[in-house]
């Protein structure tokens, strides 16, 4: 094999990696963003479940995304373990279709349809149409790539060590392990299936070693489900379990099977001219097979799950984030919605900090401060966890369109994290109120008592935002921003009047005119949210 010949392959494998992450990433970004919100929703009907895994792996072309985003489901309880199991078979199966597209002999037309792609993304400003660019020129250079891999494979047709190599695959432990190993490696399955496909169509390996190889790479896409479930609970690490075990389950079956039954000489049988279709086929029928084998046993897989990893989980960390966790891989399209649940979260959080620290000074009672301290404390640790996260998910490449969503999330979670500052500091002068005997006025309260109405409207405005009058919503937070701000003005000096009469005492005055700069700095920062949220398209909702 020549130098040019390897560069070559270096090329190829480029390029068809770079393909398929294209392709997956359009799809992603086309439907992404919505496909946690039907997971959530699953019911527990069996058939459901599988249907649900594997439409939404064919679109993301992904089962590891997908097992993923179960992992993280399970773990915070959104889905149950039993759940998981349909949604995971669904999974294996809907990975299929990326080899079969793979099969599919269309390498002349690659360049023309990279070309149609590149054109869609170079002249169309409409972001969903731009996604349907990307997904057809990612196809065209994912052939394109196949094909130079494919050209600088045929040298090796002559290399007696490279054929003594890939005759040994045809031993079933040496074949899996193979396949397991460069399938953990680069955690694609589907990517390591196409370049087997490729290896294949050159004629370097035949279908009897290329099965065990393909059966270990269905057990090395566990691998990411694996990592995933890192720091997570029981459940969520059982969910890797029973992913780990169907796929052994079926490589057992199915390699009794290819060494007693003449299984290989019945798949060639259909496509006796294209081994790459051949590899999608056994590919497929592996996972339907194995799916329908297993479907009526889904409850007894989670039984075994919970008999292999034993225990109840521990109590939860007092604070902690539900819906990432620190390991947590995946898409960023599903990074990003957890994210936005996490954000949400938060903000509720702030909201109910900001009504406890105004009951606080309309009962003169203290009694709510321990909880408003402790909402602070929470406040603060989700902040630098989802800092500390958007951090890590910033260094991977990413749609501009996601970046841009990422750095919203970040400026909202500061103005969150501030809102939570000045609460605390209203409860704050409510106990120095209540420590040292003095009182507010009831012009001073009613006056405060405008403003909580307005504010927690404003709150309210804020979480209840819809597409549909996102305009609306943010015409009204200003209009409540500018109200406050003359509020502030008007209130300060009825306070120097009230002062003038000696009908409030000096050390309330005070205390009351600190209040009234963190309520006029709170509700600058939910103008700062309300625009970022606009400018962004974010909801801080869990509606939709």
């Amino acid at each position: 094999m020549k130098i040019t010949d390897f560069m070559l392959l270096l090329g190829g494998l480029g390029l068809f990696l770079y393909g398929m992450k294209m392709m997956s990433e359009g799809l992603e970004t086309a439907a992404g963003n919505k496909l946690k919100g039907i997971l959530e929703k699953l019911t527990s009907n069996r058939f459901l479940g599988v249907f649900v895994g594997m439409v939404i792996t064919a679109l993301i072309q992904s089962s590891s995304a997908t097992t993923v985003m179960v992992v993280g489901f399970v773990n915070s309880g959104l889905m149950t373990l039993n759940q998981a199991v349909w949604v995971i078979m669904g999974a294996n199966i809907g990975t299929t279709i990326t080899g079969q597209l793979i099969a599919l002999d269309i390498g002349a037309l690659a360049p023309l349809i990279a070309f149609i792609g590149v054109m869609i993304i170079l002249f169309f400003k409409s972001k969903r149409t731009r996604c349907i660019g990307e997904i057809i020129a990612g196809l065209g250079i994912l052939f394109i790539g196949m094909d130079f891999m494919g050209n600088a494979m045929v040298p090796l047709r002559d290399s007696t060590f490279f054929i003594k190599m890939m005759t040994s695959f045809s031993n079933p432990l040496f074949g899996i392990a193979a396949g397991a190993l460069f399938t953990a490696l680069i955690q694609s399955s589907s990517a390591s299936i196409g370049i087997l496909q490729t290896l294949a169509s050159s004629g370097l390996i035949g279908l009897n070693s290329s099965i065990y190889i393909l059966f270990g790479q269905n057990i090395g896409t566990c691998i990411t489900a694996i990592i995933a479930s890192i720091g997570t609970n029981h459940n969520a690490k059982r969910t890797t379990i029973i992913h780990l075990l169907f796929n052994i389950i079926g490589t057992l079956l199915f390699v009794t099977i290819a060494l007693t039954l003449p299984f290989t000489d019945w798949v060639a049988h259909f496509t006796p001219n294209s081994p790459a279709a051949q590899i999608a086929n056994v590919h497929t029928l592996f996972n339907i097979t194995t799916t329908l084998l297993l479907l009526p046993f889904g409850n007894l897989l989670a039984a075994i799950a919970r008999k292999l990893l034993p225990g109840e989980d521990l109590s939860e960390p007092e604070m902690q984030l539900e819906f990432v966790k620190p390991y947590q891989i995946g898409s960023t399209a599903i990074a990003l919605s957890q994210l936005c649940k996490e954000v949400h979260r938060m903000f509720k959080l702030a909201t109910q900090n900001v009504t406890l620290a105004f009951n606080a000074v309309a009962k003169n009672s203290i009694d709510e401060l321990n909880l408003v301290y402790k909402n602070e404390h929470y406040l603060d640790y989700l902040n630098m966890e989802i800092i500390r996260y958007i951090s890590k998910i910033s260094a991977t490449d990413m749609p501009l369109a996601d970046a841009k969503m990422l750095n919203a999330l970040f400026k909202i979670t500061g103005d969150i994290e501030r809102i939570g500052d000045h609460a605390l500091n209203i409860a704050q002068y409510e106990e120095r109120i209540h420590n040292e005997n003095l009182t507010l006025s009831e012009p001073t309260l009613k006056e405060l008592q405008q403003m909580r109405l307005l504010i927690l409207d404003t709150f309210h405005q804020i979480a209840s935002n819809h597409p549909t009058h996102r305009v609306e919503t943010l015409d009204y937070v200003l209009y409540s921003e500018e109200t406050i701000d003359k509020m502030n003005q008007s209130f300060r000096q009825n306070q120097i009047e009230r002062l003038h009469l000696s009908s409030c005492s000096p050390e309330a005055c005070v205390l009351y005119s600190e209040m009234l700069i963190d309520i006029e700095r709170i509700s600058d920062h939910l103008l700062n949210i309300a625009q970022t949220c606009y400018q962004a398209e974010l909801y801080l909702t869990d509606t939709l």
